[in-house]
């Protein structure tokens, strides 16, 4: 019988070797915030901090069956679904997570980290998928404007003069009940560049419009970040507003505090709070 009293989140996501992105660095996010993870693992990775090169895929019934058993075995407070770039794999997790209807879910499906595509992978053909399997059964759904944009061309002519908001609520109207667009620039002035704009949207319109200050950088795992953020504090009986405007807060800690591990990109130090002193020593520019 489970004993334990921290929310159990449940992750699907690629496998990366210095835990920046993927399935690592959610385990360490949740825990941070006081979650148990446990991971499904749908690709292994080979990269480090500047690159990833290679990505060997899981076979798809592996993927189905390593959420099975721990399905079977432990009860979760929410899932999160990561970077998903292989058809079967979307079809397969689909399913899996349609048996848990009243389980959060938060999707955060794309990586700008992985490699391209496979060539007998159709790139509309894949976000046709995803939108029509795993979207409608998000609690939230996190991509980029630009991601959103492409997302919004498996539907309609670009000729028609949609805006964001637009696609935001075609996403709520399959089902997804929040959509939130990140990274738009957000600076009115000279003064304000730099500017960087986090917007919720929920059926009718705008829920929250988070500014920041965009940080140099440059970064890997940002995103990753915040999506495993909101999962935890959903999973800890959060709002989704709230657990935006929290998981906000969370991952700019994690920049400013964030860590160089070789010659690459600096990695989001996820238990900067836990240690204090070791974060300030290793503590980035701080905004503006």
């Amino acid at each position: 019988m489970q004993n334990q009293t921290s929310p159990l989140i449940l992750t699907f996501g690629v496998a990366d070797p210095i835990g920046a992105i993927g399935v690592h660095a959610d385990l360490g996010v949740f825990a941070a915030l006081g979650c148990q993870g446990m991971a499904v693992t749908t690709s292994l990775l080979i990269g480090d901090s500047a690159k990833v090169e290679e990505q060997q895929h899981v076979e798809p019934d592996w993927v189905s069956d390593q959420a099975r058993m721990v399905l079977e075995d432990a009860q979760f407070a929410a899932f999160k679904i990561g970077a998903l770039d292989h058809m079967e794999h979307i079809s397969l997790i689909a399913e899996v997570v349609s048996d848990y209807p009243d389980a959060p879910l938060v999707l955060d499906p794309f990586g700008s980290q992985l490699p391209a595509l496979a060539e007998d992978t159709d790139p509309e053909e894949l976000l046709t998928v995803l939108r029509q399997l795993l979207v409608p059964q998000a609690t939230l759904l996190m991509l980029s404007h630009v991601e959103l944009g492409h997302l919004a061309e498996t539907w309609r002519d670009l000729a028609n003069g949609e805006t964001v908001a637009d696609d935001a609520q075609h996403l709520i109207d399959l089902g997804c009940r929040y959509v939130l667009v990140t990274g738009t620039p957000a600076g009115t002035s000279r003064a304000e560049t730099g500017l960087r704009a986090n917007t919720l949207y929920g059926d009718g319109g705008i829920v929250r419009h988070d500014r920041w200050q965009h940080l140099a950088g440059p970064f890997i795992g940002c995103g990753g970040t915040l999506s495993a953020a909101i999962t935890a504090h959903i999973a800890r009986g959060v709002d989704v507003p709230g657990a935006v405007q929290l998981a906000q807060q969370y991952t700019h800690g994690t920049l400013q505090h964030a860590r160089r591990y070789g010659m690459g990109r600096l990695v989001p130090n996820r238990f900067y709070a836990l240690h204090p002193q070791a974060a300030q020593a290793n503590k980035t520019a701080a905004p503006t």
